[in-house]
C-alpha cells in the first residue's frame, strides 16, 4: 500500500496541462456595420471589451480526474476549447504535455453527410492515427456506440442521443492520454452515462487525465479529485470537490463575494433559488404561503445538498382570516411525480394553536437528506379543519426544485446508512 502511494503521488507531480495568465476577450459591437467598420480599421474604439477568460492560472497533473464548475458565462467551455486548440487565447500561455481527445460540442468535427463509419476515420485520422490503428479499434468503438444499423446512414439523421453515443465511443476509444468533456453526457440515456462513467473509472485507475465540464454536481462530487471554480472569467478558487461546491451553492444565490465585485448579481432569466414559476396552487387563501425556500445545514440558502448533511425547508404564512389550528405540511417527489417523503405538523404535533387574523407565522423543518443523488420537487401546503370539514387554506404543488449531490448512490429512494461489519469465522 505504501508503495502504491508513493506511485500516485509521482504521478501527481508529473504537470500535463499548464496555464498561465490566460485571457480571452471579445469584442461586443452595438450595430453589424461597427464591426464592419472595425474590421477596415476606419473607426476606433466602437466596440466593448469582453473577458470570458481574465487571467486564469492552473496547473493539472498527470492521473488527476479534474472538474470545472461556474454559472453560464463563466468561461467554462472557453477555457476546455483553448486547452484543445479549437480557440487562440488573447493572452497567455497554455502547455499540454499528451494526446488530447476531445469531446466540447455534439458532432464537432463530423461530416454531416458521411456515415458513421466515415466519420470514425474522419476524427480518428484528424488525431494523428492510420487506417491500420482505427481499423483495430472499430470494434471497440461501435460496440460502445451501440447504435446498432445506424452507423451506415449519415449522421445527419441521428438523433442527438446517436450523436453523443458515436461521438464519445470514437473519443475514448483511441486511447488518449488526457480526456476532456464538455456537458456532453447530459444528452445519453442513464444506461450510456453508467458506461461512461465507468470508462472513467477505467482511465482513473490506468492513471490517464480527465478534465470536465459538467452541471451534475453530483458526478463533480464523486468522480473529480480537484474541482476548479469560474465565474465572469476569472478563477475563484480550486480545491477538493465538496468545498468547490459549497462555493459554488454560494455563488449561485449570491452570497459569495469576489474580490472584484462587491456581490455576484443573479443572471437574467436564472431563478438562483430553484422555485417554479408555474406550480399549480389552489385554496380558499384565507391563509397565504407567501414565501419558501430551502437552506443547507450553514444556514444558506440553496437549491443543491450534498446527501446526507442536515437541511431546512422554510415557509412564511400570512392569515388573511382566523383559523383554527392551521396545519403546515411539505411533501417530496421524484421528476417522474412519485411522491417519496414529506409530514406536516399535525404528524410532528408540533403546532396545536389558533392564528388569528393579520399573522404571519414562519414555520421551518429540519431533518437530514439521505435522499439518492438527483433532482426533486418540494410542495407545500396549509391545511386545518373547520368542524369536521377538511379545508385547504393554500397548496403550492412542485414548487421548489432541489438537487440532492451525491458521491454514493445505493439502491432505491433513500440511503439507509447502514453500518456494515464482517466477521471471519
Amino acid at each position: 500500500m505504501a508503495e502504491e502511494n508513493k506511485t500516485n503521488n509521482k504521478l501527481n507531480s508529473e504537470t500535463v496541462i499548464s496555464i498561465h495568465g490566460l485571457k480571452k476577450m471579445y469584442k461586443l459591437y452595438n450595430k453589424p456595420s461597427d464591426r464592419l467598420f472595425d474590421a477596415f480599421g476606419l473607426k476606433k474604439h466602437n466596440y466593448k471589451e469582453h473577458y470570458a477568460l481574465n487571467g486564469v492560472d492552473l496547473k493539472i497533473h498527470k492521473g488527476e480526474t479534474i472538474g470545472i464548475i461556474g454559472t453560464n458565462g463563466s468561461g467554462k467551455s472557453t477555457i476546455l476549447k483553448i486547452i484543445t486548440g479549437v480557440l487562440n487565447p488573447t493572452e497567455g500561455e497554455v502547455n499540454v504535455e499528451g494526446r488530447i481527445s476531445a469531446l466540447l460540442e455534439l458532432g464537432a468535427g463530423f461530416n454531416q453527410e458521411y456515415n458513421g463509419i466515415e466519420n470514425v476515420y474522419l476524427n480518428g485520422t484528424m488525431m494523428g492515427f492510420s487506417k491500420k490503428e482505427i481499423d483495430k479499434r472499430l470494434p471497440d468503438i461501435l460496440s460502445f456506440a451501440d447504435i446498432g444499423d445506424y452507423v451506415y446512414q449519415p449522421v445527419k439523421t441521428y438523433s442527438s442521443g446517436m450523436f453523443v453515443r458515436l461521438a464519445f465511443a470514437v473519443a475514448i476509444n483511441i486511447d488518449p492520454e488526457i480526456l476532456i468533456v464538455d456537458e456532453a453526457l447530459s444528452v445519453g440515456d442513464v444506461f450510456f452515462q453508467s458506461k461512461c462513467y465507468h470508462k472513467f473509472e477505467e482511465f482513473k485507475a490506468q492513471g490517464k487525465t480527465i478534465l470536465f465540464v459538467s452541471h451534475d454536481l453530483s458526478s463533480i462530487a464523486k468522480y473529480c479529485d480537484r474541482v476548479v471554480v469560474l465565474n465572469n472569467g476569472d478563477k475563484l478558487a480550486e480545491g477538493a470537490p465538496k468545498e468547490m461546491i459549497d462555493l459554488y451553492k454560494q455563488v449561485l444565490v449570491g452570497q459569495f463575494a469576489h474580490e472584484k465585485d462587491e456581490k455576484i448579481s443573479e443572471l437574467p432569466g436564472m431563478n438562483l433559488n430553484g422555485e417554479n414559476t408555474d406550480a399549480l396552487e389552489y385554496g380558499s387563501k384565507d391563509a397565504v404561503i407567501e414565501e419558501f425556500y430551502v437552506t443547507d445545514a450553514k444556514g444558506l440558502r440553496t437549491n443543491a445538498l450534498i446527501k446526507g448533511s442536515e437541511f431546512t425547508i422554510h415557509m412564511t404564512v400570512r392569515f388573511e382570516n382566523a383559523i383554527k389550528k392551521p396545519i403546515f405540511a411539505f411533501s417530496i417527489k421524484d421528476v417522474r411525480g412519485t411522491e417519496i417523503t414529506g409530514t406536516n405538523t399535525m404528524f410532528e404535533k408540533a403546532f396545536l394553536e389558533d392564528v388569528g387574523k393579520g399573522e404571519r407565522l414562519k414555520i421551518s423543518f429540519t431533518q437530514n437528506i439521505d435522499l439518492q443523488g438527483g433532482e426533486y420537487l418540494i410542495s407545500f401546503g396549509v391545511t386545518g379543519y373547520d368542524e369536521d370539514t377538511f379545508v385547504v387554506y393554500h397548496r403550492l404543488y412542485d414548487a421548489l426544485n432541489i438537487s440532492v449531490i451525491s458521491d454514493k448512490n445505493t439502491v432505491g429512494f433513500y440511503d439507509t446508512n447502514s453500518k456494515i461489519k464482517i466477521v471471519k469465522l
